[in-house]
């Protein structure tokens, strides 16, 4: 059988052991509530979707459109910018769409380095933070983060001690899977720090808007010269509830910008163009369904951490994301993330995401996805109930 190098160096993918099992129960009849993949299940906002019928019969939408994404997305990506973050963006060099962040950041790293180079990424985190730089060929140094972590410590401690210097660190805040969150003095440290090692930075502002209690995420655009070391990516997935139109961008740097959209332009010949023409007016119509859609998530995380602490499994609420980040109870812990999964499935009728599955530093913890109604999270917690106690 053919060895092919590039997949050697990808591990056996944690979640499938999980997914198989749930999907061997569900066969047995096995009702099962899933809370593991971030899969949002909110409907997307009406008037985004009738645009999209719209434009979608004209013939003129149905050649190839432009891998950059359409002049007229990428001014409404750069106004949406300027009038959220104050963050001044040039349309033609400093912004392209991308077909969701997860392609946008998986090419952009095989634009930006090569075999040997050193990447920094948090422990744990979305696996394509990883697994980008990995496929790209580079050699990754995983920073830990959680409750009990100084990551920005850790991170100098970590370029003291690493050979060759890294060249880019991945980044992203609201943290997925641990919900750590960020000030914008954070990023002015990161920025400050890049510009002193010279090195990259990619951020990857997905949950943008998923702020809850009053806290609102910052840009790492926003920090003073974010534009002279990095990009940030988002994407239309949560915020507007867009998950499977795969609408994204990378704005920031020129030059990184332009490395991708070179990059991007011998892969692909963009988005259909009608989801590029809704996207249009998702960012600069009202944004009032943006806040429909996270006063929803809101509402799903007090559910269920409600019902966590109410059966002895005690978690703080997430101040954002759509995630919920639990350590395993103590009477649990030597399972380890994957097999307390498993126990779950099998006793509580409920899927979530071992934390393994993030990296080695979240084996002591599960993620839950905020992606059922609070009809569906009740019933998780009667499951739960079972075993936890």
């Amino acid at each position: 059988m053919h060895q092919f190098p590039r997949m050697q160096r990808l591990p056996p993918y944690v979640f499938a052991v999980v997914n198989d099992l749930k999907m061997e129960l569900r066969r047995k009849g096995d009702d099962i509530v899933d809370l593991g993949m971030g899969n949002p299940d909110i409907p997307t906002p009406r008037h985004i979707v009738d645009k999209l019928m719209e434009a979608a019969p004209k013939a003129v939408n149905h050649r190839y459109s432009a891998s950059r994404g359409l002049p007229n997305l990428r001014r409404a990506i750069t106004d949406w910018y300027a009038r959220r973050y104050d963050v001044d963006l040039d349309p033609e060099r400093e912004t392209v769409v991308t077909i969701g962040a997860k392609e946008g950041l998986s090419h952009l790293a095989l634009a930006m380095l090569s075999p040997g180079d050193v990447v920094f990424v948090p422990d744990p985190t979305y696996p394509i933070h990883t697994y980008s730089a990995i496929i790209a060929g580079a050699d990754v140094r995983r920073i830990p983060i959680g409750v009990d972590r100084d990551f920005f410590q850790d991170l100098l401690s970590a370029t003291q001690q690493t050979w060759p210097q890294p060249k880019l660190l991945i980044l992203s805040f609201p943290h997925n899977p641990t919900t750590a969150v960020v000030d914008l003095q954070f990023f002015q440290k990161i920025v400050d720090f890049a510009k002193e090692h010279n090195i990259w930075v990619i951020h990857d502002l997905a949950y943008a808007d998923l702020g809850f209690d009053g806290y609102t995420p910052p840009s790492f655009l926003q920090a003073e010269g974010a534009k002279d070391v990095g990009v940030e990516f988002f994407s239309m997935s949560k915020s507007y509830s867009m998950a499977g139109w795969r609408v994204g961008f990378c704005s920031g740097n020129p030059d990184i910008v332009h490395a991708l959209t070179r990059l991007k332009s011998y892969l692909d010949y963009g988005i259909f163009q009608p989801i590029q023409i809704a996207s249009i007016v998702a960012l600069n119509e009202s944004q009032d369904c943006v806040q429909e859609i996270v006063d929803e998530y809101q509402s799903r995380r007090d559910s269920l951490i409600s019902g966590l602490n109410r059966i002895g499994w005690p978690v703080q609420p997430p101040k954002a994301t759509m995630f919920v980040w639990a350590k395993i109870p103590e009477q649990f812990q030597d399972m380890g993330s994957v097999e307390f999964s498993k126990l779950l499935l099998r006793e509580a009728k409920v899927a979530v995401s071992p934390g393994l599955g993030f990296g080695h530093f979240g084996d002591q913890y599960v993620r839950f996805a905020l992606v059922e109604n609070r009809h569906r999270t009740n019933q998780a917690i009667r499951g739960l109930k079972k075993v936890v106690r």
